[in-house]
C-alpha cells in the first residue's frame, strides 16, 4: 500500500465537481482524509474562484495507474483537455505526494512542484500531511507551510460538508 495525497480543483459547479472527485476518490483506496475546502482567486486567467482541497489515501495503485485512474474520473466530470494550461475547469486532479517517490519525466511529477509553489496546494495538504516529509526537500510539509510567503496569495476557508460513503 501507498500512501497518496492528490490536489482537487474546480471552478466551474464547483461544488458538484469537488463532491464528486471526493466520493470517486474514496473508492480508490482505504483511509481516507480529506482537508477542509479554500477557495481562491483564479490563476495565471481571468475566471471564477477555485475550490481547492487535497485527499490522502492507501492505495495498492503504481503512480502510473493511479495517474490513469485521475484522469478518467477528470473526464467523467467534463474536464476539457484542449484549452489553454491556465483556464477554467470542471475538475482538476494532482497527484502531489506518493510516499517518498521522487520521479520527473514526461508521465509523473512527484513529488508535484505545485506543493512548494501555490497557498492553495500547500495549506490544504498541509491540514493533512503535516508531518509527512517532503521527499526532496527532507523537511516536514509543516514546515514548508510555516516558511511559505502568502503575502500575496489570497485564500478562504470555506464550509463544504464531504461525505464519504
Amino acid at each position: 500500500m501507498g500512501t497518496v495525497y492528490i490536489g482537487v480543483g474546480s471552478n466551474v459547479d464547483r461544488e458538484i465537481n469537488v463532491r464528486a472527485a471526493v466520493d470517486k476518490l474514496s473508492r480508490l483506496g482505504d483511509s481516507i482524509s480529506v482537508s477542509p475546502v479554500y477557495e481562491s482567486p483564479a490563476y495565471g486567467f481571468e475566471g471564477d474562484n477555485f475550490y481547492n482541497l487535497v485527499v490522502g489515501l492507501e492505495t495498492t495503485d503504481s503512480p502510473q495507474e493511479l495517474t490513469i485512474k485521475l484522469q478518467q474520473i477528470e473526464d467523467e466530470q467534463g474536464r476539457v483537455r484542449n484549452g489553454p494550461r491556465f483556464s477554467s475547469r470542471t475538475l482538476d486532479l494532482d497527484l502531489l505526494l506518493y510516499d517518498n517517490l521522487i520521479i520527473h519525466n514526461e508521465q509523473l511529477d512527484l513529488p508535484r512542484e505545485d506543493i512548494e509553489s501555490y497557498a492553495f496546494v500547500l495549506f490544504p495538504l498541509a491540514d493533512i500531511a503535516a508531518d509527512t516529509m517532503h521527499p526532496e526537500k527532507g523537511i516536514k510539509i509543516s514546515t514548508l507551510k510555516e516558511n511559505f510567503d502568502s503575502s500575496d496569495s489570497t485564500l478562504r476557508k470555506v464550509y463544504l460538508d464531504m461525505e464519504i460513503k
